[in-house]
C-alpha cells in the first residue's frame, strides 16, 4: 500500500510518499516535494492544483492520502488557502484521511521508524508529511484506522 502524507502550510502542500510492501517500508522517489498555490482566490489556480496533485497520485499509484489536520479557529488556525487545498485533495477519487498532530505523535512514539530521518532521501521540510504517512501506515498495519 502506498500512502501520501500531506502537510498544508499557507498556500503550500508539502508531500511525502511511503509504501509498505512485504513487511518493508520504502520511500519512493518523487518528482515533486511540494505544490505552491499563489493565487488561491482564482478558480483556475485551485483547478490547476487539483489536476497536478491528482495526476501525481495517479502516476505514483498512491492508494491513500493522509493530511495533517489543522485548527479551524483560534490563534493556530490554518489559512483559508490551506482549507481550499484540502478540499481540492478530498474531491479526488482517492480515500483521504485527516490525522491530528497528537495522533501522529502518539502513533510514531508507539512504533518509531527504524531509520533516522536524515538517512532518508527526503528534504527537511518533508519530515512532518513523512511522519503523517508513517503513522497512517502503522494504523493500517495494527488495525487502528
Amino acid at each position: 500500500m502506498r500512502v501520501c502524507g500531506v502537510e498544508l502550510k499557507g498556500g503550500e502542500a508539502i508531500i511525502s510518499l511511503l509504501s509498505y510492501e512485504g513487511e518493508t517500508f520504502n520511500v519512493p522517489e518523487c518528482r515533486k516535494v511540494s505544490f505552491t498555490v499563489s493565487q488561491s482566490a482564482t478558480t483556475e489556480a485551485i483547478r490547476e492544483f487539483h489536476f497536478a496533485f491528482h495526476k501525481l497520485m495517479q502516476d505514483y499509484r498512491v492508494d491513500e492520502v493522509v493530511i495533517i489536520e489543522r485548527e479551524q479557529k483560534g490563534k493556530l488556525a490554518g489559512s483559508a488557502t490551506s482549507f481550499k487545498l484540502e478540499a481540492a485533495i478530498q474531491l479526488g477519487e482517492l480515500p483521504v484521511s485527516l490525522l491530528s498532530p497528537v495522533t501522529i505523535k502518539e502513533q510514531n512514539k508507539r512504533n518509531p521508524p527504524q531509520v533516522d530521518f536524515d538517512s532518508l532521501d527526503l528534504k527537511k521540510v518533508q519530515q512532518l508529511a513523512f511522519e503523517a504517512a508513517y503513522a497512517q501506515q502503522n494504523r493500517r498495519i495494527f488495525g487502528k484506522v
